[in-house]
């Protein structure tokens, strides 16, 4: 396991101390929860509600972030890195939030979330370029990777006829967001790496402080900033709604920087993949929306891509194992048999000697 060294915990639940398939399903369940809140509140505000305002609703999402950390017990004296090492982190972050909210108002949410489940291959891609990892992945995952990223596609192109909102400004934006996605979980396994005393809450902290100074250029730029203070004075609810979905996404944030520390970031792009299926046939059900022939191959290709990222590593492992075994087997057996050799002329030289 990375970081063995460094205990983990998540929400006092200590994950150290745990075998590692106990370790996945906490910080999985914590993460599926969080997110599955999360889209359910973002479709009801964007799609019923009819409030497009992405960054203006991150940097809310930030504020509470901050109360719910304080809550914490976590303070700016815990840090054990500089500021320095958030500046570039925060900027990606909260770009990705902010352009990953904005396309709602072009994309409806099943469409924005399968793009954003192509991720994966752009992740793997760019670990092999950031300092402190320099990953490197079998042709296998490359695959797998790419099966996704055809079912994502086909389940796309599929929804563009079904559904009006869906527009090129949408997939730009979101193909953005996907961008940053690609350097954000690779910058965050390196500090994890190259700092292991790092913790899931100074990563959150940092980002967060150092993330919502980013956000007001794009408010102002936009006039945003002005239309959602005036929207939403006029339905102070929606504030309800984004405080309660901002708690649950703040379970979900920490449960994805646990999965990242322990696990790395390309396999936590897989869990968030899966996460997201869940939460697309979610919404399918729970707002009614039609399901074509189209995304049936979509979703089958994407379990495919799943499937093969998960099943030849132990394929794999296994051939390793018996390989190895075997040349243990044939070099103790190679071994013996000079033992034995050595013995045998001993014996015989033995008996050559004339008895005294």
């Amino acid at each position: 396991m990375k970081n063995e060294e460094q205990a983990r915990s998540l929400f006092g639940i200590s994950l150290s101390d745990r075998p590692r398939w106990q370790q996945f399903l906490i910080c999985s369940s914590g993460f599926f929860f969080g997110y599955l809140v999360n889209g359910i509140c973002e479709e009801y505000v964007y799609n019923r509600l009819h409030f497009s305002y992405g960054w203006y609703f991150t940097f809310v999402q930030g504020f509470v972030y901050l109360f719910l950390i304080y809550l914490q017990g976590f303070t700016s004296k815990q840090m054990v890195n500089p500021w320095k090492t958030y500046v570039k982190l925060s900027a990606v972050l909260m770009g990705s939030h902010g352009l990953t909210k904005g396309s709602l108002a072009f994309l409806n949410y099943p469409a924005q979330i399968m793009f954003k489940s192509t991720k994966v291959l752009p992740v793997m891609i760019m670990g092999a370029f950031i300092p402190g990892l320099r990953r490197k992945y079998p042709l296998h995952e490359y695959i797998s990777a790419i099966l996704l990223v055809v079912g994502l596609i086909l389940f796309t192109l599929a929804d563009a006829h079904t559904s009006p909102n869906f527009s090129v400004i949408g997939v730009i934006m979101i193909s953005g967001a996907l961008v940053m996605d690609s350097f954000l979980g690779n910058l965050q396994e390196a500090i994890f790496t190259m700092n292991p005393e790092t913790t899931q809450m100074e990563m959150l902290f940092c980002s967060t402080v150092v993330g919502l100074p980013f956000l007001i250029p794009p408010m102002l730029f936009t006039g945003e900033l002005f239309k959602a203070w005036t929207s939403c004075s006029q339905h102070p609810y929606v504030y309800g709604v984004l405080v309660f979905e901002a708690m649950a996404t703040f379970i979900g944030q920490v449960s994805v920087l646990s999965l990242i520390a322990i696990f790395g970031a390309a396999t936590t792009a897989m869990i968030t993949t899966a996460r997201k299926a869940v939460t697309l046939l979610l919404s399918y059900l729970i707002f009614t929306k039609p399901l074509t022939e189209q995304h049936g191959s979509g979703l089958l290709l994407i379990a495919m891509g799943i499937i093969l990222k998960m099943l030849p590593d132990n394929k794999i492992a296994s051939s390793k194992r018996v390989s190895n075994s075997s040349t243990k087997d044939n070099s103790a057996k190679s071994s013996g048999d000079e033992e034995l050799g050595t013995l045998t002329n001993s014996v015989e030289d033995d008996e050559r000697k004339p008895l005294v």
